[in-house]
């Protein structure tokens, strides 16, 4: 029981990353980007591959973090030509691209079989201290990273995002140039999604194709609507929720005797039935966003 709640807690912590990088895309800036999951599997594969070649683990993060990054600045001047909703489809399309290419070249990626082997961080404490070690360096992140976004988000840098969501032409008028806060708000929010990859290879001791695939990022954007899109506390809330939904279908696959296939689909039944009712009563999340209003 021990060992299942410490793994429930570094998972959620792990996707609490992930969802605050999607948040400063999706909830402050207003980008649909249904391709986020890519970012993660950059870092998962950044490490696995700086492992195999003799690096050090933050060597690895630290790559994964610049190509995620780079990728996000790319995919931001992609964006210029196209409308928001084909620009949503195109970040998906990069993503199936990318796993697609991960998949198939076996000499840099493993190919299907993905990247074995990657050590875990702290093994060397023994147990169970190297998994509360390392569940206190996910929270030690999660926890600067929110206060970082949070902060960044109440500044100038912020306010120029969700006025360049809400009022674009305002923004241009007031001399903001959107496609520099769109490629900063990407940019930062897959350095930190990249960083979460990177961690969870090192959980999992593993990275492949799997990472990537797109019911993930759905999962993210389950977690923001829940807790509430353009709001630290309320992407933290969805995240708690969504993951403490998941810890508990094990617990009632072995009280009432549920078959694996049933419990999966119990799973996805319940978290449908708590994004359904967040979408009918609170339609802005648990936690909305709170805006200045004018006097």
């Amino acid at each position: 029981m021990f060992d299942f709640l410490i793994s429930t807690v570094t998972i959620a912590g792990i996707y609490g990353l992930m969802a605050l990088g999607l948040n400063l895309q999706a909830g402050y800036a207003g980008l649909l980007n249904f391709g986020h999951i890519a970012f993660a599997g950059i870092g998962a594969y950044a490490t696995g591959i700086a492992v195999q070649a003799g690096w050090s683990p933050l060597a690895g993060a630290g790559c994964g973090v610049l190509v995620a990054m780079l990728l996000g600045w790319c995919i931001a001047r992609l964006g210029r030509q196209l409308g928001s909703d084909y620009w949503g489809i195109a970040t998906l399309a990069i993503a199936e691209i990318l796993r697609t290419v991960a998949t198939n070249e076996d000499w840099l990626t493993g190919g299907a079989n993905g990247i074995s082997a990657i050590p875990a961080l702290f093994d060397g404490l023994g147990r169970p201290w190297s998994a509360l070690a390392f569940l206190a360096l996910v929270l030690a992140l999660v926890a600067a990273c929110a206060l970082l976004l949070r902060r960044l988000a109440n500044g100038r840098f912020g306010r120029a995002l969700r006025l360049a969501r809400e009022e674009p032409q305002l923004a241009v008028c007031m001399g903001y140039d959107l496609l520099s806060l769109k490629s900063r708000a990407l940019m930062a929010g897959a350095a930190v999604t990249a960083l979460a990859g990177s961690l969870y290879a090192h959980y999992m001791s593993f990275a492949g194709p799997d990472y990537m695939v797109a019911s993930e990022t759905f999962l993210l954007w389950t977690m923001l609507m829940i807790g509430g899109m353009g709001n630290t506390a309320g992407v933290l809330c969805g995240v708690v929720l969504v993951q403490g939904a998941y810890a508990l279908v094990p617990f009632a696959k072995d009280y009432f005797h549920f078959s694996s296939d049933l419990a999966g689909a119990l799973r996805l039944g319940l978290i449908g039935l708590i994004l359904l009712a967040c979408l009918l009563w609170r339609s802005e999340g648990l936690v909305p966003e709170k805006l200045r209003k004018m006097p």
